[in-house]
């Protein structure tokens, strides 16, 4: 079932994570971030670990704050991605967006996927959120399923469809109402990687996804007053 679409800029940046998570980013940057993301009132700021704790003091609870975990490759044993969340969360992290071991998907080992979002979500206690990102656009429609139904498994609140990052592309469509349906409304579904106007927004919601991970958060919101907001720059993900 999709969301109910939003029908103005502030309903649409209620769906978002506000995103900064290129490498050369800096605390100054992370200030900025969360003072726009106030000001558009989107749900949260997501930023790279080392940031965690600056975005906390800077929002001042005024949005959550979400991190990445084993981010971009999700090449890392799981033992080091749970110690990775477990500090994010003692730093004051609301949600964590994990990636899973892409390869081992593709080699259709489930198991392991399941067991490493396992492990992460034993370290994201009950209250913070856990986001599963399985890089659909690497991966087969047998494999998204398998994917997203071995997140549920481990215990998952979202998956979400890509880091932005791999030269396979982000979000589309197919790979959200995919998702979607797969986990029938009992996960979120967040899209990132690609979402860059109203257009793809409103797509993304319309197929099923109840978060969106934007970088350019100002330019998106402003096409419901006819687009004109400059886009933002690329943020390294989103």
């Amino acid at each position: 079932m999709s969301a109910v679409l939003p029908t103005d800029a502030a309903a649409l940046a209620r769906f978002v994570d506000h995103t900064l998570l290129k490498p050369e980013a800096t605390a100054a940057d992370v200030s900025a971030l969360v003072a726009e993301g106030v000001d558009l009132g989107v749900f949260s700021v997501c930023v790279s670990p080392t940031f965690v704790a600056h975005a906390v003091a800077e929002a001042r609870g005024r949005l959550a704050v979400a991190t990445v975990c084993g981010f971009p490759s999700g090449k890392h044993v799981s033992e080091v991605k749970a110690a990775e969340a477990a500090r994010s969360v003692a730093d004051g992290a609301d949600e964590v967006d994990m990636v899973i071991d892409v390869g081992a998907a593709r080699a259709g080992d489930v198991a392991a996927v399941e067991a490493d979002v396992a492990a992460v979500r034993a370290a994201v206690p009950a209250g913070k959120v856990l986001k599963v990102i399985i890089e659909s656009a690497a991966l087969s429609d047998e494999e998204i399923v398998a994917v997203c139904r071995a997140a549920e498994s481990a215990g998952a609140d979202f998956v979400k469809t890509s880091t932005g990052f791999h030269p396979a592309g982000g979000a589309s469509v197919h790979a959200v109402r995919l998702m979607a349906r797969t986990v029938g409304g009992r996960l979120g579904i967040k899209a990132s990687g690609g979402v860059r106007t109203l257009h793809d927004a409103l797509a993304m919601i319309e197929a099923g996804a109840t978060r969106l991970g934007l970088s350019g958060t100002a330019a998106v919101v402003a096409g419901f007053d006819g687009g004109a907001a400059a886009p933002a720059p690329d943020q390294g993900s989103y």
